[in-house]
């Protein structure tokens, strides 16, 4: 289906060349005053110039060779130029009747698909996800989920950190913990055994502990540079830790994004581009865009116009080390080998914008990636707590993902529990615990995805745990009161199947259905945005357009059959919208609360 303000425009597009005019910057939007009218044109503003006439009289000739129109109920000239349009209750009708219809709810898919990586989640091997991994997660999956909604072909890479000093820390500690382990020996030939040397918990905690020892140790932190070497040259044993090291990694990493309902297709690190470097560094100095400056190897990427200074891309250091620059090259080598992606899409800190402004300049000099290959950056801001700073632990520590999700799923317990108890003595408590955690799930995502990516914002778990204001409870709150409603009409022995929404509603209901026909205009504006608190505000419109329509209508009371027929036709279409919203978002509602 085509968009409705697509369908307005063209129809008033058409009436300004009826009218003599140009139409070229004629667009229909939604009106600034609802109470007045559904739909706005300001086309008349701009043409006073060339026409030689005031906008008011542009727009009442407009308005005339728009009279009759059979998608409009009234055109109106407005001083100082405006038209204002009413939309025609028949044509409103039967839109939302077509979506109803439609199993894609009447979205178009994109004509061409594209081929698009997102490059999001980031974690260390090693380490345990802490609440600094979240936005990148789950802003990246709802990009993702987007992407894939509106018809490309869209790849998850993890990109974990696995290529680093971290590896030669944990190898260091471990040698000195358990040097009888084989891999030490430099004389071992034979297989490495299967199992790994250590737990997830034990190795969480070797980290730590080695990384803190290298700070006061100045040997021992010159054995794991050293051990690092070893590693990146290629050396057996320590080639099988890190196997062992990220097979136990990824096992937990997968679990726990699973809880967080994140998954990735590719789940490579940094020790998968390594390589594609010796190539990739030699054709930079062969090609000339890579010189040595201080023994290091760099490229300039600075350009004319820049309005702050671009320092060179470090490609390797003087002791002929890789840095992240050169990982992340390596790795787009690696992508476009593999999957010749149209777009690269990196969810990262937005505090990370000169790093990818270096390696983006540095692929398109070196060839790379060619010139209709995107590359794009989507820096967030910062998660952080009531007092404005980073979010942290209340000893003051960096808290890990686990423990907040397990917050949040406690605090809804509590809620989700005493309100049960508050109606009824009977009460299912792994009931309550599996909807709780439904509903956390909500209140981290929609509290996260409402804010624009780019800012920082606020992690407020008694707001974001209300069942009130914009939060994803009271979201899952709007769909699971539709859902009860359709079950006690089904309940009833009464059917909508083959009924329509009827032409004839009041205001309220028709409020509803002007939100759920911007579906369409809201996730390409998401998609082509990479902006999900867009769908967020949507569904919170739509939310308190069904609230109000649901306390001023009484559904199940209506005697007329055809029209109780038609306002649950219009409550399942808001129940499908909003449920593709939030699964675009990347969680879902319970059955009942």
């Amino acid at each position: 289906m085509q968009n409705i303000l697509d369908i307005l425009s063209r129809e008033t597009k058409k009436a300004f060349e009826e009218a003599g005019y140009e139409s070229d910057r004629v667009t229909v939007t939604l009106s600034n005053r609802p109470d007045l009218c559904d739909y706005q044109c300001n086309g008349a503003m701009p043409l006073a110039k060339t026409a030689h006439k005031a906008p008011i009289m542009i727009a009442q000739e407009v308005a005339e060779k728009m009279a009759g129109c059979e998608f409009l109920e009234s055109a109106e000239a407005v001083n100082p130029g405006f038209l204002n349009l009413v939309i025609s209750k028949s044509f409103l009708a039967d839109y939302i009747n077509q979506m109803e219809e439609d199993d894609d709810l009447g979205f178009e898919k994109v004509e061409n698909p594209k081929t698009i990586i997102i490059d999001y989640g980031g974690p260390n091997v090693a380490k345990p996800l802490h609440v600094g991994h979240l936005r990148s997660a789950i802003i990246g999956e709802s990009i993702k989920r987007i992407g894939r909604y509106v018809g490309n072909k869209v790849i998850g890479d993890v990109h974990l950190g696995d290529w680093g000093l971290q590896m030669g820390l944990i190898i260091t500690e471990l040698r000195e913990r358990k040097p009888e382990l084989v891999y030490f020996d430099e004389n071992y030939e034979g297989e490495y055994p299967s199992e790994a040397p250590f737990t997830v918990s034990e190795l969480e905690e070797i980290y730590p502990t080695a990384s803190g020892r290298s700070k006061e140790d100045e040997n021992y932190k010159n054995e794991a540079l050293e051990a690092t070497a070893q590693l990146q040259a290629g050396r057996r044993g320590y080639q099988a830790l890190l196997k062992h090291i990220l097979d136990v990694s990824v096992t937990d990493l997968k679990k726990n994004y699973s809880n967080l309902n994140v998954e990735f297709d590719l789940w490579l690190g940094e020790s998968d581009a390594q390589k594609y470097v010796p190539d990739m560094i030699e054709n930079m100095e062969k090609s000339g865009i890579a010189h040595e400056s201080e023994g290091a190897l760099v490229v300039d990427v600075s350009e004319e116009g820049d309005s702050k200074e671009i320092p060179p891309c470090i490609v390797r250091k003087s002791d002929g080390a890789s840095l992240y620059a050169t990982t992340d090259l390596a790795t787009l080598v690696q992508r476009m080998k593999d999957y010749k992606p149209d777009k690269v899409l990196y969810v990262v800190d937005k505090r990370q914008d000169m790093h990818f402004t270096q390696v983006f300049r540095t692929a398109r000099k070196a060839g790379i990636v060619g010139e209709n290959t995107e590359l794009e950056f989507l820096g967030f801001g910062t998660m952080n707590g009531k007092d404005g700073k980073p979010f942290k632990t209340r000893e003051g520590g960096v808290m890990r993902l686990e423990h907040l999700i397990q917050d949040i799923d406690d605090e809804m317990y509590k809620k989700i529990s005493e309100n049960a108890l508050s109606k009824s003595d009977d009460f299912d408590r792994s009931e309550a615990e599996k909807i709780a955690k439904i509903v956390g799930l909500s209140a981290i995502k929609y509290g996260d995805l409402s804010n624009q990516a780019s800012k920082n914002y606020v992690f407020d778990i008694d707001r974001f745990t209300s069942f009130e204001g914009n939060t994803g409870p009271y979201i899952l709150y709007t769909i699971v009161r539709i859902k009860s409603i359709l079950e006690k009409y089904s309940a009833s022995g009464r059917s909508a199947e083959g009924k329509k929404v009827l032409e004839e509603f009041n205001e309220t209901q028709k409020n509803l259905m002007l939100e759920l026909v911007k579906f369409e205009g809201v996730i390409k504006d998401a998609y082509e945005g990479s902006a999900p608190h867009k769908i967020c505000a949507y569904i919170y419109d739509i939310s308190n357009a069904f609230n109000r329509f649901y306390h001023e209508v009484n559904i199940m009371a209506e005697e007329d059959a055809q029209k109780q027929a038609g306002y649950i036709k219009l409550l399942d279409l808001t129940k499908r919208v909003l449920e593709q919203c939030i699964e675009l978002l990347g969680f879902g509602a319970p059955d009942y609360m």
